[in-house]
């Protein structure tokens, strides 16, 4: 008798596992790669303004609904644009991206007239090899302990939305709508 209870308490958890992971995968999109010429000239763009800009704010969502908003210094964003930031880890922002993963990272470029916001998904870093590879000389100043005081959140973009001036993005004429370029 134990022995089917335990093999229908088996088949029931291996049903589970399979139908979670289905259902994982099954909302995991892939990467576009396909960008039209039009879109590749705004990521080009956006590359420029964040280059440009150099700061990012980081827009998060707190307990209450409410979103806080901070400047940082990002890393360039990868081919993907996926985006890295350090901070420390009993900082309210990594709390914030544990709860509620959706973020919002803005530049703005004074000098050349135009912002690239990017929206999608943050999650912190359990990396440590990550950790290191993108650690920057000087944070010791910012990060007294690298191993305890330092670590990474990864800002993956679903889409992004750009007004350049200077590359003609300039935005709906009627709704002022920027360019916007989706990365799924």
């Amino acid at each position: 008798m134990k022995k089917i209870y335990l093999h229908i308490i088996l088949l029931l958890f291996t049903g589970i596992l399979i139908t979670a992971c289905s259902y994982q995968s099954a909302n995991t999109k892939p990467r576009r790669s396909d960008f039209s010429p039009q879109e590749q000239k705004i990521l080009q763009s956006a590359r420029k303004i964040i280059d440009s800009a150099y700061f990012g704010t980081f827009i998060t969502i707190d307990k209450n609904g409410d979103a806080k908003a901070r400047v940082m210094e990002p890393f360039a964003p990868d081919k993907n644009f996926t985006i890295y930031l350090a901070t420390n880890p009993r900082s309210r922002k990594v709390q914030e991206v544990e709860q509620h993963p959706q973020a919002t990272l803005h530049y703005f470029d004074r000098q050349n007239i135009g912002y690239v916001s990017l929206y999608g998904k943050a999650n912190v870093v359990k990396n440590d090899s990550l950790k290191n590879a993108l650690w920057k000389a000087g944070w010791e100043r910012f990060y007294n302990n690298r191993d305890k005081d330092y670590m990474l959140i990864e800002f993956v973009p679903e889409y992004l939305e750009l007004i350049s001036i200077p590359d003609g993005f300039t935005g709906d004429k009627k709704t002022w709508m920027p360019s916007k370029v989706s990365f799924y």
